[in-house]
């Protein structure tokens, strides 16, 4: 029963003559999706090319990402349930790969920079252990430039995409034809 509700609920929630206020709610779900965007954008712009040099191996980059990734992908349901239809694809499909990037970056690639750095500067470790742990922590950084990279594209299109929607509401008003004889 309560299934039925939320889909009721879900079609009433994109009508206009139900809803009156619809329009506002949309602009205002539309504006916090391009004030996360832009902030995301701005943040990873930031860090790529002023905090990472400084620091190589900050965590806290992947933490801002992945949370705003949760909050785009919740503006994105919300905007959903709003319209009364699924959102648009490519824009999920750039988000959920994002989140892809995000999580791999703090699961994957940031342990192993983290790793190889803590080797590469022991205080007892071997020249040649060194010297190999520098290596390695060189192609992980490059792995991890080429993340914060496809990052930075993929957050221009979320920006893009979130200034210029192409969407409407999934019930308009009714067509009135009329012959012109």
């Amino acid at each position: 029963m309560l299934v039925l509700g939320a889909f009721h609920l879900t079609l009433l929630l994109g009508s206009r003559g139900v809803i009156p206020y619809a329009d506002g709610v949309i602009a205002f779900l539309r504006f916090i999706g391009l004030i996360n965007a832009a902030i995301w954008l701005g943040g990873t712009v930031f860090f790529v090319l002023f905090a990472e040099p400084a620091s190589p191996i900050a965590g806290t980059y992947y933490h801002f990402h992945l949370i705003c990734a949760v909050i785009a992908l919740l503006q994105m349901l919300a905007e959903w349930l709003y319209l009364g239809r699924p959102g648009r694809k490519v824009s999920f499909g750039l988000l959920v790969g994002l989140l892809v990037l995000g999580l791999l970056g703090n699961h994957v690639v940031l342990p192993k920079l983290k790793a190889f750095h803590t080797s590469r500067y022991q205080a007892n470790a071997q020249p040649a252990a060194r010297e190999a742990a520098a290596r390695s922590f060189n192609a992980w950084h490059i792995v991890d430039r080429l993340l914060d990279l496809g990052m930075i594209g993929g957050l221009i299109m979320i920006v893009w995409r979130a200034a210029n929607p192409s969407d409407t509401f999934r019930f308009v008003g009714s067509v009135k034809f009329r012959e012109d004889r």
